[in-house]
């Protein structure tokens, strides 16, 4: 049994968000006893239809349940229940539990949102504290850590698993919910997204090489971010005397699905480069969604010079110092990997400067503290 790390508060009626396959029925299943919810799963096309047609029916059940919470799983499938859910809220102090891939559906299709009257939250592939003595950082790394994943003990399973979890996305996620007009750019778009992850982005080299326009590209973006497959980094607004690159990055929500969109995910990591690439992804993904879990409030963004100078990560808290942390995969941290942070240390003198790596204890180089990965995670408060 694994324990997830997102904090949900009974006190109010919340919404779920997050992508296919992260648990969210599964979670919700751990907190809701079946004798004290009422089930509604809209990812029967039956029932979909039926609620589509008729969303009052939704309060005939609840009045014959006699439910203390209501659980509607994918109510994007039929953004009319939310103007009932509002109403039993209301009138009936009815509490709800509402799982969606993602809020942009609704959003666009002007649904009722509640005005507040429900929390959000969003939940991702595992962390590695959640999978605890079963988390191995080599396997987290070529298969990432969605939860179907854990069910299967063959490479050859992990990899149709993979792979159906892609096309299916496309299908049912993008394509299905009219999210956009043409499946084959955007297929197009997602292999180079994957090519992309972690760079400065560059809309119109992207743009030019799927063959659509600048803001149908950007469009795009925003569709993996709305359905939380991935997030920008943006830059950082850390004054900085050298001039400063400005176009965000973006990552992809789990090292498994990038790779298998490049069709890689079977293949072992075996050069020090691409593993260097590989575990920034992967720490950077994992600091994302610890912030969001733990409620830290860190905003993160990078920096890079127009000289080169660059900075995997910077954490902002409001009316402090920014802390700058440097990603290395390897286990032996030189003077040569802590250029970068020894140049902004000189600059930000009051900030804090972390390199978190492979290595087995933690240590100090020229000022700048060196963690374990593990150790750092908790040195920068994702406890």
């Amino acid at each position: 049994m694994f324990q997830r790390q997102v904090n949900i508060l009974k006190s109010q009626s919340f919404f779920l968000f997050g992508a296919r396959g992260t648990g969210k029925s599964f979670l919700l299943d751990k907190l809701f006893p079946p004798n004290e919810t009422l089930w509604v799963d809209l990812l029967g096309g039956q029932a979909e239809l039926q609620f589509a047609e008729n969303p009052d029916k939704l309060s005939d059940l609840i009045a014959a349940s006699n439910a203390k919470w209501v659980v509607i799983d994918e109510v994007q499938k039929v953004p009319k229940l939310l103007d009932v859910v509002h109403r039993e809220i209301e009138k009936n102090k009815i509490k709800f539990a509402l799982t969606g891939s993602s809020a942009r559906k609704l959003k666009r299709g002007g649904a009722n949102l509640l005005a507040g009257r429900a929390f959000v939250y969003n939940l991702f592939p595992f962390t590695a504290e959640e999978l605890g003595d079963r988390f191995v950082l080599d396997q987290a790394l070529q298969w990432g850590t969605l939860p179907k994943l854990f069910e299967f003990c063959s490479n050859e399973e992990k990899k149709l698993f993979l792979s159906n979890y892609v096309e299916t996305y496309l299908k049912e996620e993008v394509f299905a919910e009219q999210l956009v007009r043409g499946i084959i750019p955007f297929r197009k778009f997602l292999k180079l997204a994957a090519q992309s992850n972690g760079a400065v982005l560059n809309f119109n080299k992207i743009a030019r090489d799927v063959g659509v326009d600048n803001k149908t590209v950007q469009n795009y973006f925003e569709i993996l971010e709305d359905t939380l497959l991935g997030f920008y980094l943006p830059a950082t607004e850390a004054s900085f005397r050298k001039q400063q690159i400005k176009s965000p990055k973006f990552y992809l929500f789990d090292c498994g699905v990038k790779r298998e969109i490049e069709n890689m995910s079977h293949l072992p990591i075996t050069s020090s480069q691409e593993m260097g690439v590989v575990f920034e992804h992967w720490l950077i993904t994992e600091i994302f969604k610890l912030n969001s879990y733990l409620r830290v409030k860190y905003e993160l963004s990078y920096l890079l010079t127009k000289g080169g100078l660059e900075v995997d990560l910077v954490l902002q808290l409001p009316k402090e110092e920014p802390t700058f942390v440097e990603i290395k995969s390897t286990s032996n941290i030189q003077d040569s990997h802590l250029k970068s942070l020894m140049a902004v240390k000189e600059e930000f003198p009051k900030s804090k400067c972390f390199c978190l790596c492979q290595q087995q204890y933690p240590s100090v180089v020229n000022d700048i503290q060196v963690f374990p990965w593990r150790a750092g995670l908790r040195e920068l408060g994702f406890t």
